[in-house]
């Protein structure tokens, strides 16, 4: 086996296709309150929180007007959104309903806490904030313990910034 990847790694991106570049845009920035930071006519944008370049590239090359994949076929299961704090998944939240957005599920893992969605091209999208890994939960050896339990909504949403 080899050395282990170095622990600061992270995923900076995805890249999605999407049917129609303004639905995608008007969810991602509309809806959930990504930035525009480039877009390239009709085909391709890149949009992002806090001034970062970009974390979601949507672009049409490949898949205007075209309907999402058929189930049963391999592909993306979901892409995750990071949220710094329970205020802000909180926010996200009164996005989704403010904008008649219905949740497939909502699941506290333990770790974290998760919102699940599909987004106007029915890729699958979670939203999300972590525990301070000091909460997580553990078994008897100190190993990972999460779990899937529904997540209070209405709890959620007294979090305030």
């Amino acid at each position: 086996m080899s050395d282990p990847i170095h622990p600061e790694t992270r995923i900076g991106h995805v890249h999605l296709k999407v049917a129609d570049l303004d639905r995608a845009l008007g969810f991602y920035c509309g809806v959930l309150g990504f930035s525009l930071t480039q877009r390239y006519g009709t085909q391709a944008a890149f949009v992002a929180a806090g001034g970062y370049h970009h974390h979601i590239g949507l672009n049409t090359w490949e898949s205007a007007g075209g309907g999402p994949p058929a189930r049963g076929t391999t592909g993306l299961f979901h892409l995750a959104v990071l949220y710094p704090t329970r205020a802000a998944l909180a926010d996200a939240l009164r996005r989704l309903q403010a904008a008649g957005i219905s949740l497939d599920g909502a699941s506290d893992h333990g770790v974290s806490e998760a919102l699940y969605l599909r987004d106007p091209d029915d890729n699958g999208v979670e939203l999300y904030r972590d525990r301070p890994e000091a909460d997580w939960p553990r078994d008897t050896d100190g190993g990972l313990a999460m779990v899937t339990r529904r997540l209070d909504l209405a709890d959620l949403l007294t979090a305030a910034d």
